[in-house]
């Protein structure tokens, strides 16, 4: 009977794979819900790792697995893989009843944020508790170390990964949307194993114990009190001599909700170290980590719970003492609750962000990253609380706020001065981009929350004397604390101490601090306020200059009896600036203003005054309001001011076609078969008759002007800046030819087809009515060769 049983589970994952390939997802998920309720964790043991892969895909995305990301409630599928994957589905289930068994599966090392790599095979203990004595060592080496993780950390861990793995996705799909199966499955995760209210729900199986096991236990010098910020001692742990383990029997209510979190701020937040970062400041380093517009939306979706998480936290033990209260009266995770943000987040959140602020494309995609960073800067919003419409109008940060402000002091100056310097150089003239100053602008002039900005800098540049000693970076450490239950015990009340240590923890004790209301920043902020008053003006213009055009297509010039400027159809004009964008674009850029001005205290004065010396120093001509150029041997070049000037939006080029107006691209209201047949007739015509056409356009008499009429450019009365171009290309683009693209207009057609219907209504034959419509065609030219002159002046 032993040999049947050991060779059973093989039969069961070849049977399984077999399926995978042949049966429905419906039927699949059918029969795993059959199988995980009537085999014995022993079989599943073998299939588990498969499965897995199959769910999520494989580590190197070879395997797409169910595709998570791309699957959305309009697919059929969508329902069966949801309630597959519930917290307490059939997946879950497997996990815990393995777990009950305490059964490991391997990840290779490589597949670890690049940090955490690093660390491990230099023979150093990562900072995070979560990859702690799962060390497996071949006899190969450290270049293809294990992690043994139980099945729980084993389903997070692909599950987070499934995030950041190179995606293909089909042709048309635009992604980043927060209605698919994975975005949705994070926020369920979430609020399953992070709940605001009421305890984690237990595990449907138990072991001997009565409870489920939990992974290795944490050490008592690894708690929640180090986690998140570099501790020199524990860095200096060798990973060959890792600590004994003993178990915190009050700890393992929540260690599902630990590792959960750890995973996901591991997986999708840690790719960046304070070490890394400096040298990325070097233009000649290449990143080790770009993460997707779609990674950014789910960490925002993190950031948001955790915030509502730890907001829960009930009022009596927020207001407790940390150093007099006794844990026996606090739970596990209310205890959780107190320092999930601060310890487990802040600091690579911060690096994150930091990152994306300097490396992401300067393009409407930042808004994904921009509202992750004012989620996590405005925690008040996450409280579940309903005020009042009146009273929130005011927006005033509740006082109770200032100690977290202080704590992350760097995550709104520093961040705020990155982004200050992202948006100077950023087309401000495009609505998307002009919302984003705003949104900043309107968070930062919230009552109250300057004031606790300027009070934290005023703190952190206290004396060191305050001080008693410095410490290095990393000040709640470890090794200051006990384990996670008194780390209460040992968070230290002195407020200037907490502000410095949260510098110095995130950027190095030789960090140099910019004030934000400091002289420097203040001159930059001024900067801002004039490029902002610029764009203003230049939405203005484009938006004036748009109504003049549209008034101008009157009926008359529909049928043709005003000037064709084929131009016109090339103005370089985008979907962002059509007229109502521009009025958009004009009312965030004026209430970004406001809002400035209330945040650094400039009164209306002020910015009247720097307003009027922009306004006097602009110039009125549309030649002197192009970008800033020199004068090159075959046109306009460009320089580095001219560039900041055109990528800002505040100065652009008027830009016209200078081609071979006969090679333009087919408009819509052109008939491309007629186009294509007009030219090539024009074509020989000119070919044959190009001379003869020169000699008569250059004639100084009657006949000369009535030739150039009809088969001459007209010159502009506005002389144009050229860019760069042959002088050849355009002398030859100005001879004089036969033109006769205007007759394939459906415009013109239909003016001939109503032509030849009203000589027939007058008894005319269509070789008359042709007669008719040249002669008039002749007559007219005859009357603009005589006349045209004296009309142009009038």
């Amino acid at each position: 009977m032993a040999a049947p049983t050991l060779q059973q589970p093989s039969f069961l994952l070849a049977n399984l794979k077999t399926d995978s390939t042949t049966k429905p997802l419906l039927q699949r998920c059918q029969d795993l819900v059959k199988i995980i309720e009537e085999y014995p964790a022993k079989e599943l043991h073998l299939i588990f790792p498969w499965l897995v892969e199959c769910v999520f895909g494989s580590l190197d995305g070879i395997i797409a697995g169910w595709n998570l990301r791309l699957l959305h409630p309009r697919n059929h599928e969508y329902n069966i893989v949801m309630e597959f994957l519930n917290p307490s589905g059939p997946m879950m289930k497997l996990v815990y009843k393995l777990q009950a068994e305490e059964y490991k599966y391997e990840v290779p090392v490589n597949y670890l944020p690049g940090p955490v790599k690093a660390c491990i095979q230099e023979g150093v203990l990562p900072d995070c508790p979560l990859f702690h004595n799962k060390l497996q060592f071949p006899l190969s080496g450290l270049l293809s170390l294990n992690l043994a993780l139980n099945p729980f950390e084993f389903f997070m861990f692909n599950f987070a990964y499934c995030l950041i793995t190179p995606k293909i996705y089909p042709q048309g799909y635009h992604g980043s949307s927060t209605d698919s199966a994975y975005f949705v499955l994070v926020d369920t995760y979430l609020k399953y194993f992070l709940p605001s209210e009421g305890n984690v729900p237990p595990s449907p199986f138990l072991d001997s114990r009565g409870s489920v096991t939990a992974p290795s236990p944490r050490s008592s010098s690894v708690s929640f009190a180090g986690y998140g910020v570099h501790s020199p001692s524990l860095l200096k742990h060798h990973i060959f001599h890792q600590p004994s383990v003993n178990a915190d029997p009050s700890a393992q209510e929540i260690w599902r909700s630990e590792t959960l979190l750890q995973m996901f701020v591991e997986i999708w937040l840690h790719h960046y170290s304070l070490e890394m970062y400096q040298k990325l400041q070097s233009p000649q380093v290449k990143e080790p980590f770009s993460p997707t517009e779609e990674h950014v939306l789910v960490v925002r979706l993190l950031v948001k719970h955790l915030h509502a998480f730890s907001n829960s936290l009930k009022p009596e033990q927020l207001s407790s003492s940390p150093s007099a209260h006794s844990h026996t009266h606090t739970s596990p995770l209310e205890e959780f609750k107190r320092v999930v943000v601060q310890r487990f987040v802040q600091q690579k959140l911060y690096l994150f962000l930091q990152h994306c602020f300097g490396h992401w494309p300067l393009d409407a995609s930042f808004r994904a990253v921009l509202e992750t960073w004012l989620s996590y800067i405005q925690p008040w919003r996450y409280t579940g609380e309903k005020t009042n419409p009146q009273v929130d109008q005011s927006r005033t940060v509740p006082d109770k706020w200032e100690s977290f402000v202080q704590e992350n002091l760097l995550m709104y100056t520093k961040l705020f001065q990155v982004f200050l310097n992202r948006t100077v150089r950023t087309d401000l003239v495009n609505a998307k981009n002009a919302l984003m100053v705003f949104r900043v602008a309107k968070v930062f002039a919230q009552p109250n929350l300057a004031e606790m900005i300027q009070k934290g800098e005023q703190l952190f540049l206290e004396p060191e004397h305050v001080l008693h000693h410095r410490q290095p970076r990393g000040y709640l450490t470890p090794s200051q604390g006990g384990s996670f239950l008194s780390s209460r015990q040992r968070v230290m009340t002195d407020v200037v101490f907490r502000v410095k240590s949260h510098v110095y923890a995130l950027e190095g004790q030789d960090c140099q601090y910019k004030q934000m209301f400091g002289t420097e920043l203040r001159g930059a902020v001024m900067k801002l306020i004039q490029i902002i008053a610029q764009a203003r003006q230049t939405a203005k213009r484009i938006s004036d200059h748009s109504n003049e055009m549209a008034s101008n297509n009157s009926f008359l010039s529909w049928f043709g009896m005003g000037p064709a400027d084929h131009n016109n159809m090339f103005t370089g004009a985008e979907p962002e600036e059509s007229g109502e964008c521009l009025k958009k674009t004009h009312e965030f850029l004026e209430r970004a203003l406001e809002n400035l001005c209330q945040i650094f205290k400039l009164n209306q004065g002020q910015l009247s005054q720097l307003i009027s010396n922009l306004s006097s120093s602009q110039d009125d001509g549309n030649s002197k309001q192009l970008p800033d150029c020199i004068q090159g041997e075959n046109g306009l070049i460009l320089t580095d001011l001219g560039r900041m000037q055109i990528i800002s939006g505040l100065r652009r080029f008027d830009l016209h076609y200078q081609g071979d107006p006969e090679l333009q691209p087919i408009r819509s209201y052109e008939n491309a078969l007629l186009v294509r047949l007009f030219y090539k007739i024009s074509s020989l015509v000119n070919e044959r008759f190009g001379g003869h056409m020169d000699a008569l356009c250059s004639r100084p008499d009657f006949l000369g002007r009535l030739g150039r009429h009809y088969l001459a450019e007209q010159d502009s009365s506005v002389k144009l800046k050229h860019s760069p171009m042959s002088r050849r290309t355009l002398e030859r683009n100005r001879q004089p030819r036969l033109s006769l693209r205007s007759l394939a207009s459906y415009r013109t057609i239909l003016l001939l087809l109503l032509c030849y219907v009203v000589g027939a209504l007058l008894s005319f034959g269509p070789i008359s009515s042709t007669l008719i419509i040249l002669t008039g065609g002749f007559l007219f030219g005859l009357f603009m060769t005589l006349f045209g002159d004296k009309l142009k002046t009038h």
